[in-house]
């Protein structure tokens, strides 16, 4: 790779012809995707040649984990100036089967899970899962959390309860500081709740803002974090992921069984190890691309849909809109059937006060991004 190719500069009929994936397949051939959380994006060489060396040497059995861990510790330590210890890491098949099976193992079937939308909607669907009674403290106005918010809802909660926090906000953006993250340990030790941190968009912070790990503040110890190098490189298809315990949870992470291990994909594995030992130049071309991508969407917005207001991100190649202004009854809805361009609904990750807002995927080519925005503009014409 080469800072001359893009990595999201396929074009729509390249994409079309060569794209077997869900995001292509879901709907008609004539509807325009840019929904659910993949890139269409140009893979990283050194995942490429791992993967295709095991494949033709026939290295394709079950997984081996220390690698890949010294691999993400490294990437920690050079990223964000923080290293976890290797040896109280967890393999895991990915990061939302992790928590799943923590809540199932660190919390009682009588317990509460606490989510704050708008937030990632397999946190919703994952509480209704293990059959867990689910609290919402919602983000304040401008997507961040909210300390009296998060108070009330860990009262509600009650002691041996749980926190599922998205680190970076998915679909927010956000990338919660340092005195947020250390107010929500403060209050979730104070009401005994379990923090389980994902933190599978941390590496898609945009230039020049800082990302912070939960366990790197020094009052996070009784939470446990979750990381994978899926969504940053593009590997949702090969699955793999590992949980690390703050010192003061090391003892409930050793609690969940080993044979959950046993479900990480070996070919995941290797692809997240190189990925995370070869492939940051890829990484930073395709930061500055997905922030050339948000400006070009907000230059579009501006000029076709100034009804449309873009939430300011610090992280992830998501984009959350407002179409409160547009007067439909379902913006995403309107723009699939009127306009063939599929966003994801507002209400999968706001269920209540989510229903005149959509996700827009900016992780694929500007003229991807600038042929949606016209068929959006034309749905409200």
């Amino acid at each position: 790779m080469t800072s001359s190719t893009r990595i999201l500069g396929s074009s729509l009929d390249d994409l079309r012809s060569t794209r077997s994936s869900v995001k292509w397949r879901l709907f008609e051939p004539d509807v325009l995707p840019v929904w659910v959380a993949e890139m269409d994006a140009r893979p990283c060489e050194a995942v490429v040649d791992v993967v295709t060396r095991a494949i033709r040497d026939g290295d394709t059995g079950y997984a081996w984990a220390p690698p890949f861990v010294d691999a993400f510790t490294g990437f920690a330590d050079r990223r964000w100036g923080w290293r976890p210890d290797p040896e109280q890491a967890l393999l895991l098949p990915d990061v939302m089967i992790g928590i799943e099976e923590m809540l199932h193992t660190l919390t009682e079937p009588t317990a509460a899970v606490v989510v704050s939308p708008p937030c990632y909607d397999s946190f919703h669907g994952f509480v209704e899962a293990v059959r867990r009674r689910p609290v919402h403290a919602r983000l304040d106005a401008a997507g961040r959390l909210d300390p009296e918010t998060l108070a009330r809802a860990f009262a509600d909660a009650g002691p041996g309860s749980a926190y599922l926090l998205a680190n970076p906000a998915n679909p927010t953006g956000a990338a919660h500081t340092r005195d947020e993250l250390a107010m929500l340990a403060r209050l979730a030790d104070e009401h005994g709740v379990l923090v389980l941190s994902d933190e599978i968009h941390a590496p898609l912070v945009r230039p020049g803002v800082e990302f912070t790990p939960y366990l790197s503040v020094p009052e996070a110890a009784n939470g446990i974090a979750l990381v994978s190098a899926s969504k940053s490189w593009n590997l949702a298809g090969l699955k793999a992921a590992l949980a690390f315990p703050g010192a003061g949870a090391v003892d409930r992470l050793a609690s969940v069984h080993e044979v959950v291990t046993h479900g990480a994909n070996h070919l995941g594995v290797l692809a997240q190890t190189a990925a995370y030992e070869h492939g940051e130049p890829w990484l930073d071309q395709l930061l500055g691309e997905i922030d050339d991508n948000r400006d070009l969407l907000g230059k579009l917005l501006a000029e076709h849909l100034p009804g449309v207001r873009l939430m300011p991100a610090d992280a992830t190649y998501l984009a959350w809109l407002d179409c409160s202004a547009l007067g439909l009854a379902d913006p995403a809805t309107e723009f699939l059937e009127r306009g063939r361009v599929a966003l994801s609904a507002g209400t999968r990750y706001d269920p209540e006060h989510g229903s005149q807002w959509a996700r827009f995927n900016l992780g694929t080519s500007p003229e991807v991004i600038e042929e949606a925005v016209r068929r959006m503009a034309r749905t409200v014409a």
